[in-house]
């Protein structure tokens, strides 16, 4: 027979990996939806490196900035001036910027920070569970706690993926953009558009 405490052990020990999981998933949806918020109406095209605004106008790469791993486009000020939509899109007289990052959640500082508080909250599950076990020790009750304890191994395995594969600040090699004339690049937009409908 399995005592009443292994089973609230296990129960917390579940109840740990639901918060760890629903940490990380809260997280990486606010990063997303940041992302979305920042370029809203805008197009990235991946073989320019270079942004469409909705009036049709490029934004090309001003600045890479290596210590917070950020990358700003930004549009010509003679153009974002004079566009009918500038009130709409930003107050800056110097053009609209567009600020990407340059790593992927979770491998961006903050994924990474985010995957580290998760990480610690299942970690707990762990001693926990092996304290029970010292406490319980029928041969049924090690199964239970020992599924347990394998489940929450897998779960922290998981959430340590994103540390062994990739650490901080680590740069991706990016291909290397070839420029083009805005006008080129406006002009295959809109038929990319068009084709589409």
């Amino acid at each position: 027979m399995v005592h009443v405490e292994v089973f609230l052990a296990v129960g917390y020990a579940a109840f740990l990996l639901c918060v760890a999981g629903g940490l990380d998933l809260l997280a990486r949806h606010s990063h997303a939806r940041s992302e979305r918020y920042r370029t809203a109406g805008f197009t990235y095209h991946h073989t320019h490196d270079a942004w469409i605004c909705p009036e049709d106008q490029v934004l090309t790469r001003s600045e890479t900035d290596h210590e917070r791993r950020l990358v700003r486009y930004r549009g010509r000020p003679q153009i974002c001036n004079s566009c009918l939509s500038k009130a709409d899109c930003t107050d800056s007289e110097g053009g609209r910027e567009v600020v990407r990052a340059m790593d992927r959640w979770p491998h961006s500082e903050a994924g990474r920070f985010h995957r580290g508080i998760s990480l610690c909250v299942a970690l707990v599950a762990g001693p926990v569970l092996a304290a029970e076990a010292l406490r319980n020790h029928a041969p049924s009750e090690l199964a239970v706690l020992g599924a347990a304890l394998l489940v929450v191994a897998l779960a922290s395995w998981h959430l340590h993926s994103a540390f062994r594969t990739t650490p901080a600040n680590f740069p991706f090699p990016k291909p290397v953009a070839t420029p083009i004339p805005e006008k080129t690049l406006r002009t295959g937009y809109r038929k990319s558009k068009e084709s589409s409908r």
